[in-house]
């Protein structure tokens, strides 16, 4: 009997939050709402500021369970955190398909970051630069990372009806 063939990981959520914890995007792809999404975000948190030190690579790991999701951390050269909640499944999820999700998103948000046309209501590296990310986050300046983000979460295989 051959074992059966891993299914791609299903994400629920995706979250970017500042080197100051301030989010710059929250997207949840599940039936759960809004709130539920940046609890999960502001979770990890406090996992990733303590793994984040002793880590030697940006992908952090497994963070925690919750519920029905296994979150995992990843943390950026420039401290941006990008977290994932993936649906918990009987299939073992592996690190290496992870880490190529966490490097696509970092790939999508650098892209974005870099749109001449992004404007941020202060300049790049000015004092309170983290605030102003975060509130323009939810705006149309932000659209780009959202259609990006979006891609992948298709293109790792995730079902239309989630």
């Amino acid at each position: 009997m051959a074992p059966p063939a891993a299914l791609p990981p299903r994400i629920r959520a995706i979250a970017f939050i500042t080197p100051s914890n301030a989010p710059i995007l929250v997207r949840s792809y599940a039936h759960q709402n809004e709130l539920q999404c940046h609890y999960i975000a502001h979770m990890s948190l406090d996992v990733i500021e303590e793994r984040a030190p002793k880590a030697t690579d940006c992908y952090l790991g497994h963070l925690y369970s919750m519920e029905d999701v296994a979150v995992y951390g990843y943390i950026t050269a420039t401290r941006v955190k990008i977290v994932i909640a993936l649906a918990l499944a009987d299939a073992v999820v592996k690190d290496g398909d992870i880490i190529a999700i966490f490097k696509a998103l970092h790939t999508a948000y650098y892209q974005s970051l870099a749109n001449p046309f992004l404007q941020l209501s202060q300049p790049v590296g000015a004092e309170g630069q983290d605030y102003s990310l975060a509130v323009l986050a939810g705006g149309g300046k932000w659209k780009g990372l959202r259609m990006r983000v979006d891609a992948i979460r298709k293109a790792v295989g995730a079902a239309d009806d989630d």
